[in-house]
């Protein structure tokens, strides 16, 4: 299993980043993927971070 964590401020594409690598994943085969964000309050330049799992 290959586990990601993505650090950076909204607006920047860490969110899209994450799910985007995911989609990726599962198109070239890899069944057991994941992509989820934790962000706060939704606004620009707040942190935030995603998560991507990929597992066979």
């Amino acid at each position: 299993m290959i586990e990601i964590r993505w650090h950076g401020r909204g607006g920047q594409g860490g969110v899209t980043s994450a799910e985007l690598l995911a989609k990726a994943a599962y198109i070239d085969g890899y069944k057991g993927v994941q992509a989820f964000p934790y962000f706060g309050a939704e606004r620009r330049g707040a942190p935030v971070k995603a998560f991507t799992r990929i597992a066979d």
